[in-house]
């Protein structure tokens, strides 16, 4: 008993979020951004920016119902500015975030919070 504890204790534990699919999210993102007055198409232009997907190819991964691994591990080019992306999310300074997977995913959720709270689009896309 205690041998198997110490395996789990020793083994790492992901966040369940890497496994989520990125399309039963993906949703989350727009209402958010459409409560604030914003569109689904606010939102794509901010995925595309970050990942390189295109309209087509983002809806063929929320379609293959990818998780976010995935969904990151796949992105076509992903912007070499989004290091630029700081601040907080969820109380974490995402450039402070070590986890590679978890910090690609909190720059979305950074990029998706500047929108709702009304920030440029210019300034959101780090001056693209």
């Amino acid at each position: 008993m205690a041998d198997d504890l110490s395996c789990r204790r020793a083994r790492k534990v992901e966040h369940r979020i890497f496994s989520t699919s990125f399309g039963s999210v993906y949703p989350h993102y727009v209402a958010k951004a459409e409560r604030k007055g914003h569109t689904k198409a606010d939102v794509d232009r901010i995925i595309f920016w970050l990942t390189g997907y295109d309209q087509d190819s983002l809806r063929s991964q929320i379609e293959q119902k990818v998780d976010f691994r995935s969904f990151f591990e796949h992105a076509p080019r992903l912007n070499p500015s989004r290091s630029l992306i700081t601040g907080s999310i969820c109380g974490v300074r995402v450039e402070e975030i070590q986890e590679p997977l978890m910090r690609e995913i909190r720059y979305l959720d950074k990029l998706v919070d500047e929108l709702a709270r009304g920030r440029a689009m210019p300034k959101i896309l780090r001056g693209s």
